[in-house]
C-alpha cells in the first residue's frame, strides 16, 4: 500500500501503544510462570503476534480480545515437532530459541525477510554447547535437545536479546546455573527490561558481582507466590519518537500520551534529545508535548538507542548546522541496512545526508521538496518519512507502508488525526 502525507507541520494528540519491548518478555514470563495471567496491552503488533503464535505453537493457551492478551501456561510438552513461526521478529527469536532448548522441545524456527541474516552465531554457540542441537537450512532453524545447567557466558557487545533470552531459559532448567556476561554491554537498558520483567514476576536472579545466580526451584516457588495476575503494558517510547519529533517540527506542537517518564525503556531519551536539538517541551501527568524551538545539529552516539536513528535523522534534516549520527553499525543488519535506507529516504525528499561507516551525517535545511519514497519494507524508514514530512513543501507518497504494523499499528489513522492530515 501507499501512503501519501500532506506537507507541512502537525498539531494535536497522539494515544501511543503499549511497548512491544515489554509486552514480548512479559508475555514470556507469563507463560513460563504456571499462573494464568492477562496482559492489557493497546496495539498488538505483528512483532507480539509472532511472539504469540509460537508461544502456543510451544504449548501455552492464548488468546486475544482486543487490548487484552489472556496467558493459560501449558502443562505438557507438544506431541510434535514444534512450528515456530517468527516472522521478521529477532525478539521472538532470540528470546524463545534458549526457551526451546530449556523445556527439551523438538523443532523448527522459522524466519522472514531479513532476520535469516541477523547475527544469531555466539547465541547459538552457547546452545550447542550445553545441549542443544541446531541446523540451519534456509530460513529454517531447526533445534532438538535439552539445555543442561551450568556456567553459562555470552558476550554482552553484540546483542542484549542474548542475555535476555538466557534469563528466560535458565530458570527452567533442573539444577543451579550462573550467567556471566562478558565485555562492554550493547543497550543495558533493555536488560534492565527483562530484569523488571522477572521481578513482576517473582523470578529475578540474584546477581553478585556482575554474574547472575539461578536457583530455579527457589524462583518457581517465588513464582507461584508472587505472579501477577493482571499487567498493563506502559506506552512504547520507540513509537511515541514519531509523533514527539512531529512536534519538535511544528510551532504549535504534538502531544503524545500516556508516557511513564520513569520507565526503563531505553527510548524515553528520545525527549531529551529532542530537547537537546532545542525543540521544547512541557509535561503534565503522563502528556508530554513538544514544539518547535531553534533546531541547530549536534552529534549522536546512538550506541545505545540504535533504533532512534531514523527519526533523529528527519529531525537532523530541518536543523541549523551539522548533525552527525556515530556508533550506529548495527543498523546495517535490521529489516533494512537502515543507514542506506534513512539516508536514501531522506535524499529522495530533498536533504542533504551522507553514510559513513558507522552512522549519518545530516546538513540541515529550512525546507525539504519532498515526493515519491520507499519504505524498503522498514517500519521505521516509513514513519520517519511521515516525520520528514512536516518539512517538505510538496507531499510525501510513501510506498510499501503497511510495515509500519510490524512495530506501530494504527499509524496512519494517528497522522490522520494530526492536523495535516493523509490526501
Amino acid at each position: 500500500m501507499n501512503q501519501v502525507i500532506l506537507p507541512g507541520p502537525r498539531r494535536g494528540t497522539a494515544e501511543i501503544p503499549a511497548s512491544k519491548s515489554r509486552a514480548h518478555r512479559l508475555l514470556i514470563c507469563a507463560a513460563l510462570t504456571g499462573r494464568e495471567t492477562e496482559l492489557i496491552c493497546r496495539g498488538i503488533s505483528r512483532d507480539i503476534e509472532a511472539t504469540v503464535r509460537c508461544l502456543r505453537a510451544m504449548g501455552h493457551r492464548i488468546e486475544i480480545r482486543g487490548d487484552r492478551i489472556r496467558i493459560q501456561p501449558g502443562a505438557e510438552k507438544p506431541e510434535h515437532p514444534a512450528e515456530l513461526r517468527c516472522g521478521e521478529s529477532g525478539s521472538t527469536l532470540r528470546f524463545l530459541l534458549p526457551v526451546a532448548g530449556a523445556l527439551g522441545l523438538e523443532g523448527s524456527f522459522f524466519l522472514e525477510g531479513r532476520l535469516p541474516e541477523r547475527p544469531l552465531q555466539p547465541l547459538e554457540d552457547v546452545l550447542s554447547e550445553k545441549g542443544m542441537r541446531l541446523e540451519r537450512e534456509g530460513s529454517e532453524l531447526r533445534f532438538s535437545g535439552r539445555l543442561r545447567p551450568g556456567a553459562y557466558e555470552i558476550p554482552g557487545n553484540i546483542s542484549s536479546q542474548y542475555v535476555t533470552g538466557l534469563l528466560f531459559a535458565l530458570p527452567l532448567l533442573d539444577g543451579q546455573s550462573t550467567l556471566t556476561v562478558t565485555g562492554p554491554i550493547e543497550s543495558a537498558d533493555y536488560i534492565a527490561m527483562t530484569e523488571e520483567a522477572l521481578e513482576q514476576f517473582g523470578i529475578a536472579p540474584e546477581k553478585r558481582d556482575g554474574v547472575y545466580h539461578i536457583s530455579p526451584e527457589a524462583l518457581r516457588t517465588a513464582a507461584e507466590e508472587n505472579s501477577p495476575r493482571v499487567i498493563r503494558v506502559e506506552a512504547d517510547w520507540s513509537s511515541a519518537a514519531f509523533p514527539l519529533a512531529m512536534g519538535a517540527l511544528s510551532p504549535e506542537g504534538v502531544t503524545v500520551w500516556p508516557m511513564n517518564r520513569d520507565s526503563r525503556q531505553g527510548d524515553r531519551r528520545i525527549l531529551s534529545l529532542l530537547e537537546e536539538f532545542g525543540a521544547r517541551a512541557e509535561t503534565e501527568e503522563d502528556r508530554i508535548t513538544l514544539r518547535r524551538g531553534t533546531l541547530r545539529g549536534m552529534d549522536i552516539d546512538a550506541s545505545a538507542i540504535p533504533d532512534l536513528v531514523p527519526v533523529l535523522a528527519a529531525v537532523a534534516a530541518g536543523a541549523e548546522g551539522e548533525t552527525v549520527i556515530r556508533h550506529a553499525e548495527r543498523l546495517r543488519l535490521k529489516e533494512s541496512d537502515r543507514l542506506q535506507s534513512t539516508a536514501e529516504m531522506l535524499r529522495g525528499l530533498g536533504a542533504e545526508v551522507r553514510e559513513t561507516a558507522d552512522g549519518l551525517i545530516i546538513r540541515g535545511k529550512t525546507e525539504l521538496r519532498g515526493g515519491r519514497v520507499s519504505s524498503w519494507n522498514d517500519h521505521r524508514i516509513a514513519m520517519a518519512a511521515a516525520v520528514a514530512a512536516g518539512l517538505c513543501r510538496e507531499p510525501v507518497e510513501i510506498t510499501g507502508a503497511e510495515c509500519t504494523e510490524k512495530s506501530f499499528p494504527g499509524f496512519w489513522e494517528l497522522m490522520d488525526g494530526l492536523k495535516g492530515g493523509q490526501a
